[in-house]
């Protein structure tokens, strides 16, 4: 109901936890707040677009997927956000096309995102994966957050073929990139910024992308969303990253 209050097209459904104790809305096995969410949908036309996360690693097997695969499917999504945690790159692309097969059939893309702690570090790594698992509906994604602070460059994310992007995210955090996994994973799980609020080249990512490119906005802060609430960390949200959309595309046009 809030993002149909803040003028949001759709919305990203966190289904499965991004670490063992995380927040997540157990959709996949509370039927009943599945049908209420439903309802939702059906009453105020705000869809689900992306649905996270499914976490592939050296023991995947597509089982363990099965419900969480169909409760995207249910909820009508286009996208689910994967992450590659298998070290054994051939492996962890079976893995991945394998699960891209179990997905197609919900008309699901498989969008892996690459992030500098996890087995998938840059752009290169999830085009090379993608590509070599040969699947459709494969896709990469592109988080500003994982783009600034990896070794992917702007040319990585320009060399990106069209039809393997579903989507990219959006969020701000300070220059530089951290020296441990610890303080990678804390900005990207709590303390996220605003678009433009940060040192990220964000118009530099974003004329990189295509222009026809939809975009979400991830920005968990565990400061700044207690202290405005939902609804004005909500509008502020949407605020900046139209601002900084259409900068980015003033720059691209000139």
């Amino acid at each position: 109901m809030l993002a149909a209050k803040l003028s949001y097209q759709a919305i990203g459904v966190r289904i499965a936890p991004a670490a063992p104790g995380g927040d997540f809305s157990p959709l996949a096995t509370n039927g009943v707040m599945l049908r209420e969410v439903l309802r939702r949908i059906d009453d105020t036309g705000v869809t689900v677009f992306d649905v996270e996360i499914a976490r592939l690693n050296a023991d995947f097997t597509p089982d363990r997927f099965a419900r969480f695969v169909e409760t995207a499917g249910r909820l009508k999504a286009s996208a689910i956000l994967v992450a590659g945690d298998d070290p054994d790159e051939a492996r962890l692309t079976e893995s991945f096309a394998t699960f891209c097969r179990a997905a197609a059939p919900y008309g699901l893309t498989a969008d892996l995102e690459f992030m500098p702690w996890t087995a998938v570090k840059n752009a290169r790594a999830a085009l090379r994966i993608v590509t070599n698992a040969g699947e459709p509906n494969g896709r990469v994604l592109v988080d500003a957050l994982h783009a600034a602070r990896s070794t992917t460059t702007l040319d990585d994310i320009a060399n990106l073929p069209r039809q393997l992007l579903s989507y990219a995210q959006l969020c701000d955090a300070p220059a530089g990139i951290p020296a441990s996994d610890d303080e990678l994973i804390h900005t990207a799980r709590c303390a996220r910024l605003l678009p433009g609020e940060g040192g990220i080249d964000l118009p530099g990512i974003l004329r990189a992308l295509p222009g026809d490119l939809p975009f979400s906005i991830e920005i968990p802060n565990h400061e700044w969303l207690p202290k405005l609430g939902a609804e004005e960390w909500g509008r502020r949200a949407l605020v900046a990253a139209r601002r900084i959309v259409a900068r980015a595309a003033e720059g691209k046009a000139s």
